[in-house]
């Protein structure tokens, strides 16, 4: 292997390594780049962030405070509490924008009832004791003179290169310390394709429910990282054998598991999911995650309505008749003990479970327009992440019928267009509108405006009438005494 400083020289911010050792040595600090600076650069993997060690009480703020003027870069965050301060320097033609965040080296101590560490100052190899795991506990001198010396106390270079997660110190140790470790270890082993060493995960599975003082925050940031990653199954899986995930997601791990009666089984619904996560994945041709977070987090949950409506029916089978609504109306539970967004983006995961089996009755060589009307309205604008996620939920090993099952979904897509082309259904808004239904027909605000618009709406779903305004105005006339009649007086009453 080339040396350590050939190999940070080859990094984007190798200048910057450099010129912060610089700035480390006038101010006589002696100061490392640590943890996943290192790991990164070893591995060939992009960063954006750098953490700096710095040793001496204070060193960490008065290193970050002459960086700043050096360098320049925004305001420096200062974090007294944890003797912590962080730089942001703007992106450059050679490199993204960056954080810097300087910190003394230091000891912790753990009351076990809490995650907030006391702290004093400490050694090199006081610090390195404190992190998570050895790929991560690695430093490297950074000052001119010893510009990548390695400081690697508990082996970090060899568990890289076998491509091992271990702990530092005694594992149980280690989590029982700050047990969002435990979750940070699967996703370690997703992001980078590593094995959890036998005795870290023994670790894991013995210090387990100690996840459950943890923040929804830090562990939903923990989860959307897996979700982010090219193969987010491996760090479920992990999270699974670890007994963890029957902490954070009960609902997906009540999906594991076959049940047979009269030679009749089901398949396991809680592996299917974490293929179809995968496959969903795949299909992402070059896009960001933040982009598909939420469509992910939708494949993740699109089955967790099975456990409760599974029904075995002699001479049938199995059955989950109205799991998919069943699911969507327990992601809010879900979005809130994880302190995910309660918002539209909730709503997009919830949509995308309602309606994920509504393509598969599309098939139909038979279908009515109306019936691809109706779902190309209620998809609106996510009909296409729909069709994905809709493709991604085929998970059987016979080539033939993974084959038979898109070039049916090709079909259907079809059918969206030609009925599309003529319907114009996407954000579909009413031909007809409020203000004009009030003065036609003389009515005040009131619920009946709302029945005029959805008559109008069924009759365009129903192909009783083309999505025009001429042919809405018309079937309102046609309709208005009829539906009308249908009212009582409530629902004539002015409600602004």
């Amino acid at each position: 292997m080339a040396s350590i400083a050939a190999i940070l020289d080859q990094t984007p911010y190798a200048d910057l390594l450099r010129e912060v050792g610089r700035v480390a040595e006038q101010a006589g600090i002696e100061t490392y780049a640590v943890g996943g600076t290192v790991r990164d650069a070893l591995l060939g993997r992009s960063t954006t962030d750098i953490d700096f060690v710095c040793i001496g009480e204070g060193s960490g703020l008065a290193l970050a405070s002459a960086v700043k003027q050096h360098l320049g870069g925004s305001e420096v965050h200062r974090y007294e509490n944890f003797g912590t301060a962080a730089v942001r320097l703007h992106a450059t033609s050679t490199r993204d924008e960056l954080v810097l965040e300087f910190v003394g080296a230091r000891k912790e101590s753990y009351d076990r009832h809490s995650r907030k560490p006391a702290i004093e100052s400490g050694s090199m190899e006081d610090d390195q004791r404190r992190r998570d795991f050895t790929i991560n506990a690695l430093a490297v001198d950074v000052r001119p003179g010893a510009f990548g010396s390695l400081v690697d106390s508990f082996g970090g270079v060899a568990d890289l290169n076998a491509g091992i997660l271990r702990t530092p110190l005694d594992p149980e140790k280690t989590f029982d310390d700050d047990p969002l470790r435990i979750i940070r270890a699967a996703r370690f082993a997703a992001q980078l394709g590593f094995e959890i060493d036998p005795v870290t995960l023994a670790g894991m599975r013995l210090r387990a429910e100690r996840v459950t003082m943890l923040s929804g925050e830090r562990v939903s940031d923990e989860l959307n990282k897996i979700l982010c990653c090219d193969k987010p199954s491996v760090g479920f899986r992990w999270l699974y054998e670890a007994g963890v995930l029957h902490h954070i997601l009960p609902d997906l791990v009540a999906l594991q598991g076959v049940e047979t009666i009269d030679g009749v089984r089901h398949k396991d619904n809680f592996f299917h999911t974490l293929k179809v996560v995968d496959n969903l994945v795949e299909s992402f041709e070059g896009k960001h995650c933040p982009d598909t977070l939420w469509l992910r987090w939708a494949a993740l949950l699109h089955d967790i309505g099975k456990t409760s409506s599974k029904r075995y029916t002699e001479g049938i089978g199995w059955s989950f008749h109205g799991h998919e609504e069943r699911g969507a109306r327990m992601v809010k539970k879900i979005f809130k003990q994880l302190r995910l967004p309660v918002d539209e983006r909730m709503n997009f995961v919830q949509q995308m479970i309602r309606l994920h089996h509504r393509p598969v009755a599309l098939v139909d060589d038979h279908v009515t327009d109306s019936a691809v009307r109706r779902l190309l309205f209620d998809a609106g604008e996510d009909i296409e992440d729909l069709m994905l996620l809709v493709r991604a939920d085929i998970t059987s090993k016979n080539p033939r019928r993974v084959r038979r099952y898109l070039n049916a979904f090709d079909l259907v897509e079809e059918k969206f267009k030609e009925v599309e082309e003529k319907d114009h259904l996407r954000n579909f808004q009413p031909p007809v509108d409020g203000g004009e239904i009030m003065q036609v027909l003389g009515i005040p605000p009131s619920p009946a405006i709302g029945v005029i618009k959805n008559a109008i709406r069924e009759a365009i779903l129903d192909g009783k009438i083309p999505n025009e305004h001429d042919a809405a105005y018309a079937y309102m006339i046609e309709v208005k005494d009829e539906l009308l009649a249908e009212l009582d007086e409530d629902d004539f009453r002015d409600r602004r």
